[in-house]
């Protein structure tokens, strides 16, 4: 725990007693007695902040305690009499962060909405996702009276490119006396991101502290040995700032042999790799080109004495990597556990626990396991007992019992929160997870292990960046139980060590807004602001922000740009003329020619490969160049081809094509022979018969039959009017006054560089232009394309308007909203029962992997068949309004979940609703919710047929039910 240096004098000490006895009787005073520990400074500098009435941005590392300050607003909230919202950006730390809250007010204080789940919504403390609180801002909902603060946890998440606009809509929208308490993981423009905050909030206070109160060491797994990534002591904190010069590091005392030989100390920080790592991988190197190319240093050769072009086999290493139960009996025996290790598959979780039960791993006491088995069977108490089985509920249960889990998205929710409070009471010490645990769910751990450094993507594998690395190893290290935490990377064949020590050293990484204006958030902003003062907040984004920061940067340049330009100007200037429109001449001359000669060497290719498709069996052609240069005689032609390559035969009995490579220009027969109907080229004496023939034709001067080409073929290729603007400026150049100038080529010299500068300058100007008002051109845009689809009006005053549809627009939240309105609009649920309606709702909101789509399957009725294609079918229309209007594209309607959702809504068995899916159950529950969610978006939308609205709840009612109700917090 970090403190102060401590006051000498009596006055500072008696000084710093007033001070203390003062906070005792302010709100903070109150809040720090409720505690068991003493803040940290920037903790209390945080709070100190929101107690004085300003918004703060806190940016600490993973573990720090940042919740503290997010608390702390809550707590001000109560002592005033005022309402705290807390928002996430995920539902499990929602409501991981909602039994937190509960247990520590009482139930009575705290309350939960996410897409699906609403718990006591009018409590003076409500926890919630980020969508929720924006569409609430929207709709103006009465829940928002008495609203005090707003702790947005982990707003780092505004980068997301596909949520991360609500957290803007949302810090822009709120009300103005409303305090926000921003927390974020560290990030490198921190200070820019809360001036902006200060811009559209208030006064906001950037607190960036990049200390971690436990330690985080640094280490490779080698084969089941660890080995120290740094050489030296060298923690979290002590790695050097980016930018520290390298020449501050120097070797401790007393480093690993070697240290001053071999060591690598980067360019960007004052660190030093382990010797021993990277020996180990200079070896490796070795080894794979010793492999490769053999002893000598050559490529080896194969049996019939040619280079192997095979691809590469995969490279190998000296050291045998240590199998995933041998890394976590590594780890138990070097008291290193409880450790989470980062696999980025769910298959590869799922098979880390399987192999680690198969090797006959036990992590447990059977005290903890007796302890183990009494949770999990009490939160398995309301699963009906057909569908444990098609949960992989006793694989499961077994491996936890030996202190084993996975944790993925995967998975059953109610699965995730058994496993996380399991592992956060000491009781599973091994969970293997995906990146989504590092998105904010308490989960700390003593070790973090990354098997590797890269991950798939979605499209394509990729290297983590060192802020992905900060935010997977940011978990070791428990605060109050832990006294350091340790991240492993496992060593795999051409690890760079460097390169570990590259992302291990930069814990920053920039905050970039993926803000955009979408359908809903502009048709709201119009239907609230009107839209010129819609455009007005659009333009206060962070997006926009940042774009008119990176301005500033080129208009400096443009402005320094324009200051060298005058002085080339006055260098040019001539006594005789003004050389600038000289100048102006000679370029015009130079493009005039340059295009003249492109058509040029256009038509001589194009008249060339008439000339090939033109040539007959039987004509003769002195071929210029190429594999068989001389006279030839054509065999077959080749008329149809784009690329003409007419079959000849050389006097010399060579058979080969000619094509555009072989000659410089149009090709004229010189002479013709009659092929004889017996000629049968793959026979030699008819080869030399033929050849004959060639011979005495040419020696008789036979004439050709086709008539001979134009031999001016570039002159008459080229455009007259080009020729004519060419001698027009050649004369208006020898006439200017310029021309006769002693210094006229000193001139030119300065006009190129001033016309290459003028070309530099006027590139950043559109750069400029292109920055300046883009989201608000986005607006513009989307207004343009809604009201050409009658969501917006223009009025006689000239305001937009909104239309009675525009009205049901506004209440639709999702990437589709506008298709969703239009499938409505057009009938699509109109003919659907309620079973029906669930599964058309699918097709609007999930989101098939790429690998998972297919052909399109038959509909489980003819009814939802035709509301289907009218969902497709308005797609399409959308899509091509919106490629003409350059917007981003509306995602196309997914179909792979109709089936399974069809079949829930008829009250299906589990096993029988995921049978021949790929779906995990706790996909499904998600998917289910996320329909549930738009279900409920469209039953409370006011204009909506009753009809319709009364379906849409009865098919909330049919899907929410077993593995779905079960899973949300009760």
């Amino acid at each position: 725990m970090s403190s102060l240096p401590g006051p000498e004098s009596p006055s500072e000490r008696y000084r710093a007693s007033a001070e203390r006895a003062a906070e005792a009787k302010t709100y903070l005073g109150g809040f720090t007695r409720s505690l068991a520990f003493e803040l940290d400074p920037f903790q209390r500098e945080a709070c100190l902040s929101l107690q004085a009435g300003r918004g703060v941005l806190v940016a600490a590392p993973t573990g720090a305690g940042k919740t503290i300050v997010g608390e702390f607003a809550i707590y001000l909230a109560l002592q005033r009499g005022l309402k705290a919202f807390y928002t996430t950006p995920i539902k499990a730390l929602s409501n991981q962060k909602y039994t937190e809250l509960a247990d520590k007010y009482g139930p009575a204080q705290v309350g939960l909405l996410t897409g699906d789940t609403s718990i006591n919504g009018e409590a003076p403390v409500v926890v919630m996702t980020t969508e929720v609180l924006r569409n609430m801002l929207y709709a103006d909902s009465a829940t928002l009276d008495d609203l005090g603060y707003v702790v947005m946890d982990e707003v780092h998440y505004l980068a997301d490119r596909f949520r991360g606009a609500v957290w803007e809509e949302v810090i822009i929208h709120l009300p103005s006396e409303v305090q926000v308490a921003s927390l974020s993981a560290t990030v490198s423009n921190a200070e820019e991101f809360g001036a902006w905050l200060d811009t559209v909030r208030g006064q906001t206070d950037v607190i960036v502290s990049e200390h971690r109160p436990v330690p985080l060491w640094q280490h490779v797994m080698v084969g089941r040995k660890i080995v120290d990534l740094f050489a030296g002591d060298t923690s979290f904190d002590e790695i050097a700032p980016a930018g520290q010069d390298a020449s501050a590091a120097t070797a401790e005392p007393g480093a690993a042999p070697g240290a001053g030989r071999g060591t690598v100390i980067t360019e960007r920080a004052g660190y030093e790799v382990n010797p021993e790592l990277l020996s180990m991988a200079r070896a490796e190197s070795q080894m794979n080109f010793r492999g490769r190319y053999g002893h000598g240093g050559r490529r080896q050769r194969n049996q019939r004495g040619q280079r192997d072009s095979a691809p590469q086999a995969a490279p190998r290493s000296p050291v045998r990597k240590a199998s995933r139960p041998q890394v976590i009996a590594s780890l138990d025996r070097m008291d290193l556990l409880p450790a989470i290790t980062f696999i980025f598959s769910r298959a590869g979780c799922d098979a880390a626990v399987a192999q680690c039960v198969s090797a006959g791993l036990w992590l447990t006491t059977e005290k903890e396991q007796a302890i183990i088995a009494r949770r999990v069977d009490e939160a398995a108490q309301d699963i009906p007992s057909d569908d444990l089985d098609v949960l992989g509920f006793w694989s499961w249960r077994d491996g936890l019992l030996r202190g084993l889990a996975a944790h993925h998205a995967g998975m059953l929710p109610t699965f995730k929160e058994v496993v996380e409070k399991l592992f956060a009471d000491g009781l599973v010490k091994a969970v293997f997870a995906t990146e989504t645990l590092a998105l904010g769910v308490n989960m700390p751990a003593r070790s973090v292990v990354l098997e590797k450094l890269d991950k798939f993507n979605g499209e394509a594998h990729v290297n983590i960046t060192a802020g992905e690395y900060t935010q997977l190893t940011g978990r070791a290290g428990r605060r109050g139980i832990d006294v350091e935490g340790h991240a492993v990377v496992l060593w795999q064949p051409g690890t760079d060590p460097a390169a570990v020590a590259g992302l291990a050293s930069r814990r920053t990484y920039p905050l970039n807004s993926s803000f955009r204006p979408t359908y809903n958030m502009s048709i709201n902003l119009v239907a609230q602001f009107g839209r010129a003062r819609a455009r007005e907040i659009l333009e206060s984004s962070f997006a926009q922000f940042q774009a008119d920061r990176s301005v500033v940067g080129l208009a400096k340049q443009v402005r320094s740009r324009e200051e060298s330009l005058a002085g080339f100007s006055k260098s040019m200037s001539c006594h005789l003329g003004d050389f600038t429109e000289y100048a102006r001449l000679r370029r015009a001359l130079s493009d005039a020619e340059k295009t003249a000669a492109r058509g040029t060497s256009r038509a001589r290719k194009s008249l060339t490969e008439d000339s090939l498709s033109r040539l007959l069996p039987g004509d003769v052609v002195d071929v210029p160049s190429g594999r068989a240069p001389g006279l030839a005689v054509v065999l077959s032609s080749d008329h149809h081809s784009r690329e003409p390559r007419p079959a000849v035969m050389t006097l010399d009995n060579q058979l080969r094509r000619i094509g555009l490579t072989d000659v410089e220009g149009p090709l004229s027969p010189l002479t013709r022979v009659r092929i004889p109907k017996s000629f049968n080229a793959k026979v030699p004496k008819s080869r030399r018969d033929l050849a004959s023939s060639v011979r005495n034709a040419l020696r008789e001067n036979r004439p050709p039959a086709p008539p001979s080409r134009d031999e001016d073929f570039g002159r008459a290729a080229a455009a007259p009017n080009m020729e004519k603007k060419i001698t027009e400026l050649r004369r208006e150049l020898r006439a200017h006054p310029c021309h006769g100038c002693s210094e006229r080529e000193d001139h030119a010299r300065w006009s190129e560089r001033w016309w290459k500068l003028r070309q530099e300058t006027d590139g950043l100007i559109r750069q400029i232009q292109g920055r300046t008002n883009t989201i608000a051109k986005t607006f513009d845009r989307v207004c343009a394309l809604l009201t050409s689809y009658g969501y917006l009006e223009s009025s006689e005053s000239g305001q937009l308007a909104i239309s009675p549809d525009g009205q049901r627009l506004r209440r639709i939240y999702g990437e589709k909203d506008l298709l969703i309105s239009q499938s409505l609009r057009m009938g699509a649920f109109s003919d659907l029962d309620a079973a029906e309606i669930a599964a058309l709702a699918s097709v609007l909101v999930y989101q098939a992997k790429r690998e998972d789509r297919g052909l399109r399957p038959k509909m489980p009725s003819v009814s939802l068949e035709s509301a289907v294609d009218t969902v497709v079918r308005e797609w399409s229309a959308l899509e091509d309004a919106e490629e003409a209007g350059k917007l981003p594209l509306t995602g196309e309607p997914e179909l792979g979940l109709v089936w399974p959702i069809f079949k829930w809504a008829k009250g299906r068995h589990l096993q029988d609703v995921l049978s021949g899916t790929d779906l995990a159950a706790g996909d499904f529950v998600r998917w289910v919710k996320q329909v549930i969610d738009l279900l409920d978006q469209l039953a409370k939308i006011p204009s909506l047929d009753p009809r319709v609205a009364r379906l849409c709840a009865e098919a909330i009612t049919l899907v929410k039910r077993g593995v779905v109700a079960y899973s949300s917090v009760a």
